[in-house]
């Protein structure tokens, strides 16, 4: 079973229970740092965010039943008070709990159902390709982007291919997305950027950010650039299962686009690396 996968089991059997990322750490004996870095990255959800929109989904499947009071429902949801489970709920569906409750059914309302316990389980992946690396130098474009709905990725790629090919010092043949922070929230920082030599001077709107030694598993993705999450779960499944331990380096994730990778089509040479711990 991977990672993902025995999280997903503890947050669904004890999703009425408090639950932080200390408590998955001590089921899973991963660092807590790591947990909130694989889950988005196989699930689109932060820890927190998935865990809370599938306690909200289940309170208003109880409010459009009749739920006799909002107060209750809010209780057996987590939250304290009326007025902060009225603002999650509003937030989470953009109505608010009494409407679902009045109008008596679910139209409109876009549910987080429970995912996979065993993601990707049906889906192969080639065995990875082990490489070290030194300390890796990228330029780039940097934004913030929501996990569960990156939208804004293809065109941040869209404006980066410019600087493709004529960027003095950078190491041709490849571009690559590397994933930064990722926060509580489900935010994450993403670099679209080519690798560069060490110490070449950037123009002012270009980011730099260097990546130090790793041992590299590199993995090919087979497909459109749009289903590289089915990789990146199949991947750190095949992790888990074969005793391998990814490192917590913030940049320890790289998404890597060949020669061969057509950027019009979302087809070709595409490779997802993790970083291992020595």
């Amino acid at each position: 079973m991977s990672l993902v996968a025995k999280m997903l089991w503890v947050l669904e059997s004890r999703s009425r229970e408090p639950l932080d990322l200390e408590e998955l750490a001590a089921v899973t004996g991963r660092s807590k740092s790591y947990l909130s870095r694989v889950f988005p990255l196989v699930t689109g959800y932060s820890v927190t965010g998935y865990l809370r929109a599938r306690r909200l989904s289940e309170a208003a499947r109880v409010l459009a039943n009749g739920a006799p009071d909002i107060l209750s429902v809010a209780l057996e949801a987590g939250y304290g008070s009326h007025e902060a489970f009225t603002r999650a709920f509003r937030d989470q569906f953009g109505i608010t709990p009494q409407t679902v409750r009045d109008r008596r059914h679910l139209e409109g309302i876009s549910f987080v159902e429970p995912l996979r316990m065993e993601m990707n389980a049906d889906t192969t992946i080639a065995l990875p390709h082990f490489e070290n690396r030194p300390a890796l130098h990228f330029a780039g474009i940097a934004e913030r982007h929501q996990m569960s709905m990156p939208v804004g990725i293809p065109d941040q790629w869209r404006r980066f291919q410019p600087y493709i090919g004529n960027i003095d010092g950078a190491i041709a043949g490849a571009a690559y997305g590397l994933v930064g922070e990722i926060t509580a929230d489900g935010m994450f920082d993403y670099l679209v950027a080519m690798e560069v030599r060490a110490g070449i001077e950037l123009p002012p709107e270009l980011s730099a950010v260097t990546v130090p030694p790793l041992r590299w598993a590199r993995f090919k993705h087979a497909g459109h650039v749009a289903t590289i999450r089915q990789t990146i779960g199949s991947a750190e499944r095949w992790l888990s299962e074969n005793g391998y331990e990814p490192s917590e380096a913030v940049h320890s994730f790289i998404e890597y686009y060949g020669p061969a990778f057509d950027a019009r089509t979302g087809m070709g040479d595409v490779e997802v690396w993790f970083g291992l711990k020595a």
